[in-house]
């Protein structure tokens, strides 16, 4: 059995994998808001309740956002900021007695996707969040990459790539820094880059749809940020060159994505011809706690 964990900003999953990845025990419950020391207990609780159901685990995996720092240990770059500057994996080994580990939840969502998920076969997967946030994770020939600074695939906090008028001035960023990707493709990003043209405050869901229909303010701003998604993807494509590239998160839902996206990449990637594909998610909402239980 295999414990896999994914910390959430809303919510804790939980799953246990069998040798066969058959799922024996899932289970999904509210994160405390703002409460760290509730957050690590509700963590320890759930893990305690899977064992009871499905048996003892040989290893717990736990995905979280953000990463812990090569050299402090100290978690750092979560959106969920009550994590930032505590020892996570330390104190969650302190009440379960046993190790565990520890990676980025984007880390955990590509690991899943290219072992058994859209992403299976590709030798190199580039995995995407596009939600509250927006992550990536790296897997190469099964393998994923952390990096030497526990930051690999973290595409969401370079500057938009070429941002045109209508992108300036170039919003803040929870993390410090001003016009990160993850400001325009994440989202609230959307949503906010909607009302500043003077649509109606609504989610992404129904920005696409009313773009779709023709209103002018919601095709407008979709179609920037369709065109963002596709400059910011074709830089990784530039430097990573992978085989596959897997959406996850709320926006990955929209249709429309795997069909404009790829047509507007062409022209911003250095090479002829672009044989990347951009794939939607197999395991949807479980991509990343699945990710988690492989850890171990």
């Amino acid at each position: 059995m295999r414990i896999g964990v994914d910390l959430g900003g809303t919510k804790v999953s939980i799953v246990v994998l069998d040798d066969s990845d058959q799922v024996r025990y899932q289970a999904r419950r509210s994160t405390p808001q703002g409460d760290y020391a509730a957050t690590l207990d509700l963590v320890a609780a759930l893990i305690a309740e899977a064992e009871r159901e499905a048996g003892p685990a040989r290893s717990i995996g736990i995905g979280t956002p953000g990463s812990p720092d090569p050299d402090t240990g100290l978690m750092r770059n979560a959106n969920s900021v009550c994590l930032n500057g505590m020892p996570l994996k330390p104190d969650i080994e302190a009440r379960l007695g046993r190790p565990v580990v520890v990676a980025n939840d984007a880390n955990c969502f590509a690991l899943s996707e290219a072992t058994d998920g859209a992403g299976r076969g590709a030798p190199v997967v580039f995995g995407v969040i596009l939600g509250t946030g927006v992550g990536g994770g790296i897997v190469v020939d099964g393998t994923l990459l952390g990096g030497a600074n526990h930051i690999g695939g973290e595409w969401g906090h370079n500057p938009l790539p070429d941002p045109d008028p209508e992108d300036l001035p170039a919003p803040p960023c929870y993390c410090g820094r001003q016009g990160c990707i993850e400001t325009y493709l994440s989202g609230p990003g959307l949503a906010l880059r909607h009302r500043a043209a003077g649509g109606r405050d609504c989610p992404p869901a129904e920005i696409a749809a009313a773009a779709a229909r023709g209103e002018e303010t919601a095709g407008r701003v979709f179609a920037r940020y369709l065109e963002n998604l596709a400059k910011s993807l074709a830089g990784v494509i530039n430097i990573l060159d992978p085989h596959a590239i897997v959406l996850g998160g709320g926006l990955s839902n929209l249709a429309v994505l795997y069909e404009e996206v790829p047509r507007r990449w062409a022209r911003h990637v250095f090479s002829g011809s672009v044989r990347t594909r951009l794939l939607r998610h197999q395991h949807g909402d479980d991509s990343g706690v699945r990710g988690a239980a492989r850890l171990g």
